[in-house]
């Protein structure tokens, strides 16, 4: 015999079940569409910052650039080198290579490079930094035997680098040495 008051009591359980899940359905679908939207927000937000962030590098890199570059051709004047960054997308990061670039060459500075062009490049660096900050921070730099790998052939292009750096950007450059060949300005013997 069929217990018709089960079954149909039966059957009002699975419409409310059914009736639930449609309910969580519909509002799953609209979180689904607002979780889209936001999603689509985002991504669009994330492109903006990116195609900011690679027009300040890209003036960043302008400036370093000259920086840098000036530093070089003032030392290795017969043959300079340009520097250059390369930047590269890699796991949703911006990663920076350095690179000198002379005549057809281009030489990664850590691997390639002698005569002292690392020294005066970051020494550069250190400069375009000190001078590229905001707000700006006084003009003084202190190191400890920051040319000591530059060629004897080099070293009175060190002094004059020095020098006009010093006149040109206001600098005060303090640096300890045992070279005689880069002293220039007051200097104290210890």
């Amino acid at each position: 015999m069929i217990d018709f008051a089960f079954e149909d009591s039966y059957i009002h359980e699975l419409s409310f079940r059914l009736n639930s899940l449609k309910e969580s359905i519909k509002r799953e679908e609209k979180e689904l569409i607002k979780a889209e939207n936001t999603l689509k927000r985002t991504q669009d937000a994330q492109e903006i910052l990116q195609h900011l962030a690679q027009a300040v590098q890209q003036r960043a890199h302008k400036k370093i650039s000259e920086v840098v570059s000036s530093c070089l051709s003032t030392v290795f004047e017969d043959d300079p080198y340009q520097f250059h960054i390369e930047f590269e997308r890699k796991r949703g990061r911006t990663e920076a290579h350095l690179r000198f670039l002379r005549g057809d060459l281009n030489v990664d500075p850590l691997t390639a490079s002698g005569g002292g062009v690392v020294d005066v490049a970051a020494f550069a660096l250190r400069i375009a930094c000190l001078v590229l900050h905001r707000p700006r921070l006084s003009k003084v730099v202190v190191m400890d035997e920051p040319f000591k790998f530059v060629s004897a052939h080099y070293q009175d292009n060190v002094r004059s680098m020095l020098e006009q750096l010093s006149k040109d950007m206001g600098l005060q450059i303090i640096f300890v040495t045992h070279n005689n060949n880069l002293a220039t300005g007051k200097i104290i013997e210890i």
